[in-house]
């Protein structure tokens, strides 16, 4: 098991299975409980309360923040899937209060894509999904079984993807974006934004969601009214876009989204049709 590092207090709080493999320099926060068949490599921290169930990988530079639980067969900060990778000590940060189920899998980043791949807090990643390198993920995220984030995916927070959705690299999803399941995001979707399709287009807005986070009505309004002129008005999306940031900013739904539009450095998930499935008037 080696000799593994342990925060002040934590030895006599922390379990160990006899059959884990501890590697030493592992830093191991107090309360932490590692089961049988686990393997934690030396560039590794586990914050205070994590857990790890059984049969778990966590190598590479990788942090675990506290009283986040893993369960069997995941393998977290493996080298990223990238030809360009050098083998240097890039990361993993995985926040606190998380639930990582069975089978999940999350890289290092690479060199050349900022070094670092990012999950915040309180995120739910069931069966067998999957964060590429370089990604980073905000707070409160829930993904799905079999969910792949392909590299450098930025992840806002609460943010819902359905089971068996795919986002290609370097994509942007907005605070509060909906995937539905089986859905291949190709490009960035806006804040609240609802996508859907193998090759994914808008179908509506996360009204839900946004009642469920305690977005008042009025500014629920005013979101909907701007998706509604900006993504099916006349002319060009492009000459749409200053008119109605001017006829409906000021909102801070409204003026999200156009700070979001306007940061974009790829193309952005459009609107195939009206569609009024997301419950408003």
């Amino acid at each position: 098991m080696g000799d593994p590092k342990a925060d002040p207090g934590a030895a006599s709080a922390t379990d160990i299975d006899p059959t884990a493999r501890v590697a030493s320099g592992a830093v191991i926060g107090a309360g932490v409980r590692i089961g049988p068949y686990c393997t934690v490599g030396p560039d590794v921290k586990l914050g205070t309360g994590v857990r790890l169930v059984s049969h778990v990988s966590v190598t590479g530079h990788t942090s675990i923040g506290e009283r986040t639980v893993v369960q069997p067969f995941t393998s977290l900060g493996t080298a990223p899937q990238s030809f360009g990778y050098r083998g240097g000590p890039t990361t993993l940060t995985i926040g606190a209060e998380c639930d990582i189920r069975e089978h999940v899998t999350m890289n290092i980043g690479t060199e050349d894509g900022g070094g670092a791949t990012t999950v915040g807090n309180k995120c739910f990643f069931m069966v067998g999904s999957h964060v590429g390198h370089d990604c980073h993920v905000g707070n409160n995220v829930v993904v799905a079984n079999n969910t792949l984030l392909g590299g450098h995916v930025e992840v806002g927070d609460f943010v819902v993807f359905g089971g068996g959705a795919a986002v290609r690299q370097f994509v942007r999803i907005g605070e509060g974006a909906m995937l539905v399941g089986l859905s291949g995001i190709r490009a960035d979707v806006i804040p609240w934004g609802m996508a859907q399709g193998p090759l994914a287009f808008l179908v509506g807005l996360n009204v839900v969601g946004m009642r469920r986070r305690g977005k008042s009505k009025t500014d629920i309004h005013a979101l909907r009214s701007a998706y509604r002129a900006l993504f099916f008005g006349d002319g060009e999306f492009r000459d749409r876009l200053p008119k109605v940031e001017a006829e409906f900013g000021g909102s801070p739904l409204v003026d999200r989204m156009f700070e979001f539009i306007r940061a974009g450095k790829r193309p952005l998930t459009m609107a195939s049709h009206r569609d009024e499935a997301d419950g408003e008037p």
